[in-house]
């Protein structure tokens, strides 16, 4: 099928290519701002202190010190993520888990912040968990690595605005999804229509040129 034919179906479905694509957007338009949660993240960045900042001082080799820290630091990122702390930070809060809840954790490699987000669909319960979480991952750090300290930069504090979900980006998704659909109905229907339409059809079917047309008439004359 060329795009020739291809554009002269879709202008014969015009209605449904038109239609199919806006029914699918306002679909999900409904649902996504009616019974899809309002979702909120609270954010709390950690500094990781080692120990050999604060026992040795300056260091002879002071990029092979920062390199050092900086898995130390991705270390403690992943620990924050642990079940050991995760699992200590709902029995502190009196919950079952924190499966309800978002957990990122992001480390910069040229750094030793780490920017810990905690969502979820409440604002207060979310910048809890996040604070909470912090606390518990310094005490296990410290515990378990050659950490001396992970200390909070910035407490998370409940978020005024939801950070989700992206609505418009739904709606655009479902109607291109809408769009697709319509196309992929049309070019079927048309592969599952075996009447002869064109005498290149008629020249393959038969085997044997065609010599002539009748042109269709109108009003019967």
């Amino acid at each position: 099928m060329t795009l020739l034919e291809l554009l002269q179906l879709l202008r014969k479905r015009l209605a449904l290519v038109i239609v199919l694509p806006i029914v699918c957007a306002l679909a999900m338009g409904v649902y996504s701002f009616f019974f899809m949660a309002n979702t909120y993240t609270a954010s709390t960045s950690l500094y990781v202190l080692t120990k050999t900042e604060t026992d040795s001082g300056a260091s002879n080799n002071m990029y092979t010190d920062l390199n050092a820290s900086q898995l130390l630091t991705n270390d403690v990122a992943t620990l924050i993520k642990s079940d050991r702390v995760m699992g200590d930070t709902a029995k502190d809060l009196n919950m079952q888990s924190l499966a309800a809840f978002g957990v990122t954790v992001a480390s910069e490699t040229t750094t030793r912040v780490i920017t810990l987000s905690i969502s979820g669909e409440d604002a207060e319960a979310a910048a809890v968990v996040a604070n909470k979480l912090a606390e518990n991952a310094s005490d296990v750090a410290q515990e378990v690595m050659n950490v001396q300290s992970v200390n909070v930069i910035d407490k998370a504090i409940a978020p005024s605005s939801p950070s989700g979900p992206n609505r418009p980006v739904y709606v655009a998704v479902a109607f291109m999804a809408g769009l697709f659909l319509a196309v992929a109905i049309v070019v079927l229907a048309d592969m599952l229509n075996t009447k002869v339409r064109r005498t290149e059809e008629v020249e393959e079917l038969l085997g044997i040129p065609v010599i002539g047309r009748m042109p269709a008439m109108k009003g019967g004359k």
